[in-house]
């Protein structure tokens, strides 16, 4: 009985996930937040039961469901286009760009030296009004101009005036794609590549659980997830690729595979730079072998990229940083309360790099999962960033730790991106962390905090 109300939970998520990507998006003009949020709501709570119903559920059922729903949800996903976010436009232009033997580094969409380059998808032509003036229709296209001509651009990029800011993997991810399509379709290439990526994470998760003696169980808050159907899936964030070999290191490195480990996260690194803070917890067994891989993996990556563009290769990146608030702290949404302007970026800085020794100081090098899931997750909410895709990240470690009350990240990050107000944030991310907090210290038990504290310092 459990097994058919879980799977009839799974296809009526699957369902409510295709009605979702079919009628709600951010950039319709009618768009209604509150349905948005209402629908997203449900698919959380139907998650939430099915999960909770799953833990009564043994024997190889349990792996059949967590693939099952793992491939039914993930597939609906692919339905429709990109609907919270337009950076999959990028990556497909990326991905044309080079195969063109141009690097991604070398010039923005923008520039008119690529007009021979812009299929219609990513660059329709602009219709004329009833009063003659040029318009981009569309809900996913926005009016810019070209560099040099000035000519109106309809494009489906955001920042179409500013060089690519991805790392070399997420670039190299790009061309292989569109080397394998073409430029001509859409989106689903990167869709149908976020689905294999995520099944493919799940498949991992399952024998690493297995092999390892834990609840495979779990493995479903990664395979179920909304966050992984929508961000990895219709919106193809590229963040996916990161979670995989970041997956893979960690499974590595606490086999006592350093060199594969390392060169595992360094392919992590190069996607999305974000990855990196899944080391600390694997810095004892790793030791440095990890790191050695990892930079040489990391550095190998840009070598054409560099040879090819030179300083140009970090793109965007130090702009972004700027325009979304990391250097002057306002970003930071609880941080800012305390430390005002720059004095954020001290603060926040001051607390992650506590964090960081506290995981290397005590994270178990058998089940470093723990301790990666609290440094990503510390990080999360001391940074508040603007989009949940970043969460990706922190969902394997949910799964191989259990730790279900940390979900409440990506949920509170998820309300940022529909509910956009400063007070919600900081109500839904301080609510996230008093739950994380007063679970975790049930977890532990009576007398945590005097054995976390080393033995010379303990109280009689």
């Amino acid at each position: 009985m459990r097994i058919i109300v879980i799977s009839g939970l799974l296809v009526l998520s699957a369902a409510l996930t295709a009605f979702s990507v079919l009628t709600f998006d951010l950039f319709a003009p009618d768009r209604d937040r509150v349905q948005l949020v209402l629908v997203t709501s449900a698919l959380w709570l139907l998650f939430g039961v099915a999960w909770w119903l799953l833990r009564r559920v043994n024997g190889r059922a349990v792996v059949a469901l967590i693939l099952a729903g793992s491939a039914l949800i993930g597939g609906v996903a692919m339905v429709g286009p990109p609907n919270t976010s337009t950076d999959s436009a990028r990556y497909a232009w990326d991905g044309i760009v080079q195969n063109n033997g141009i690097s991604p580094y070398a010039y923005t969409p923008a520039d008119d030296r690529l007009d021979s380059l812009r299929p219609d998808w990513l660059f329709p032509a602009a219709t004329i009004s009833e009063s003659g003036t040029e318009a981009c229709v569309g809900e996913r296209i926005a009016r810019a101009h070209k560099t040099e001509s000035g000519e109106l651009l309809c494009s489906a990029l955001n920042r179409t005036a500013v060089p690519t800011i991805y790392p070399p993997a997420s670039e190299i991810y790009f061309a292989g794609v569109r080397f394998l399509t073409g430029p001509e379709p859409g989106y689903w290439p990167l869709q149908l590549t976020g689905l294999l990526l995520s099944l493919g994470t799940t498949a991992m998760l399952l024998a690493g659980m297995r092999r390892r003696g834990l609840d495979p169980r779990n493995a479903a808050l990664w395979a179920w997830c909304p966050l992984v159907a929508t961000e990895a899936i219709t919106n193809s964030h590229v963040d996916m690729l990161g979670v995989i070999f970041a997956v893979a290191a960690v499974f590595l490195v606490s086999s006592k595979k350093a060199w594969r480990g390392g060169i595992a996260l360094g392919i992590a690194i190069g996607t999305k730079l974000i990855p990196v803070l899944a080391a600390p917890a694997i810095l004892k067994r790793g030791g440095w072998r990890m790191v050695t891989a990892s930079v040489v993996s990391f550095v190998v990556l840009y070598i054409p990229y560099v040879l090819a563009t030179g300083i140009g290769v970090l793109g965007y990146l130090p702009g972004y940083l700027s325009e979304e608030g990391y250097e002057d702290g306002s970003r930071f949404a609880l941080v800012s309360m305390v430390a005002p302007g720059s004095s954020a970026v001290i603060v926040a800085g001051l607390i992650l790099a506590v964090v960081a020794v506290f995981v290397i100081w005590k994270t178990d090098q058998n089940q470093p999962w723990v301790g990666q899931l609290v440094m990503i997750g510390a990080t999360l909410l001391v940074l508040s960033p603007r989009y949940p895709w970043y969460a990706l990240l922190l969902l394997p470690f949910v799964a191989l730790s259990g730790r279900w009350e940390w979900l409440l990240v990506p949920m509170a990050l998820t309300l940022r991106l529909l509910v956009p107000g400063v007070q919600l944030t900081r109500a839904s991310i301080a609510i996230a962390i008093i739950v994380i907090v007063a679970v975790s210290l049930r977890r532990a038990g009576p007398g945590v905090l005097k054995r976390m504290l080393p033995a010379r310092v303990r109280p009689a």
